[in-house]
């Protein structure tokens, strides 16, 4: 079998929102390399992680996401979101909108493609876009990516293993097997990072806690083997609850609520700890709804907020009576940690 592998050179903060578009048109396989992350593992005085002289120059500046789709009969590309995924016209359409599933030619691939990165770059710097195309063989696309990534540290105790390392190639009380290629998050990128270093501060063993827009369920995860009672899970994408369920599942945390929804879709009225790790035009849209979702005293983690548009999102917490207590900045990536005035 082959696979069509469509390269995209981007920025470090379009790279989310590209892959999940590319989820949503039906991607089979999403492989990344930012340069700017390999290079903080690198530097890192902690990190363990060793690479030849030269090859930090060598990365260049440029997010590089390779898109895997396969190839069916007649040089046709399976593309399309599943016909039985969850869809919400005034939520996740007003970002990218929705497409059936079908098959379509290589220039037909292209070209939507183009218009989607297009749409995107309405909202954010997308940078070159798409730049190469070409067919790769089965076992190319299954194991020349892997070269890329590493264990790694995500918060004070919690790492992150790829599940073709050992589990003893990393020392942290915590560890999670999540592994690169899926779209939803694994912890690499600044976003992920900084909500998981909040969550690794703020879980004890009597909290609960609601992950909006899970993903792949890493914050889930993290949250549940960090000790919480009880932590929820859902997302509008229904590829992504299968994602996280199965993610779950590996690492022990079938426990964990998962289901497909937005946040008047979960199953309690209170928690101590909501995570949304999204983007910040739908933090600014839905802050109005959190506090209702908060026990007295509780608190809501927020992160996917470019730089600029920071403002916008805490004009909105102010407006829902939320108070940010705690901030954190990562290469123009701001999280946040807020609570209930009212």
């Amino acid at each position: 079998m082959r696979w069509a592998e469509f390269t995209i050179f981007t920025t470090d903060e379009a790279s989310d929102a590209i892959c999940e578009m590319l989820t949503g048109i039906g991607a089979d396989g999403i492989a990344i390399c930012d340069p700017d992350e390999i290079r903080r593992i690198l530097e890192d005085p902690a990190s363990l992680t060793y690479a030849d002289e030269g090859f930090i120059d060598s990365l260049g500046e440029k997010v590089v996401i390779k898109a895997y789709f396969a190839e069916l009969d007649d040089g046709f590309i399976r593309l399309g979101a599943k016909e039985e995924e969850f869809v919400n016209d005034e939520f996740i359409n007003m970002i990218y909108g929705n497409i059936t599933g079908k098959s379509v030619t290589c220039d037909e691939a292209k070209e939507l493609l183009t218009a989607k990165l297009s749409d995107i770059g309405e909202f954010l710097d997308v940078g070159e876009g798409l730049k190469d195309f070409k067919y790769v063989k089965d076992e190319d696309w299954a194991n020349n990516w892997k070269q890329d990534y590493k264990a790694f540290k995500i918060s004070d105790r919690v790492a992150v293993i790829p599940s073709w390392l050992p589990q003893d190639s990393i020392d942290a009380p915590v560890k999670i097997m999540l592994d690169p290629g899926s779209a939803f998050g694994t912890g690499t990128h600044e976003t992920t990072s900084m909500c998981a270093e909040f969550i690794d501060d703020l879980v004890t063993s009597d909290s609960s806690v609601l992950d909006l827009g899970t993903g792949s369920g890493i914050l889930a995860i993290i949250a549940h083997k960090l000790g919480a009672k009880e932590v929820e899970a859902i997302d509008i994408d229904k590829l992504a609850v299968d994602v996280a369920r199965e993610n779950l599942d590996i690492n022990g945390c079938s426990e964990v609520v998962c289901h497909t929804g937005e946040l008047k879709d979960a199953d309690k009225d209170g928690y101590d700890l909501i995570i949304a790790n999204i983007i910040a035009d739908v933090i600014a849209m839905i802050a109005s709804d959190i506090p209702a979702k908060l026990n007295c005293g509780g608190k809501v983690i927020l992160s996917g907020i470019i730089s600029t548009k920071e403002p916008k999102v805490l004009e909105a917490l102010k407006s829902a009576g939320l108070e940010v207590i705690e901030r954190k900045e990562k290469n123009d990536w701001v999280a946040l940690v807020a609570r209930s005035i009212g």
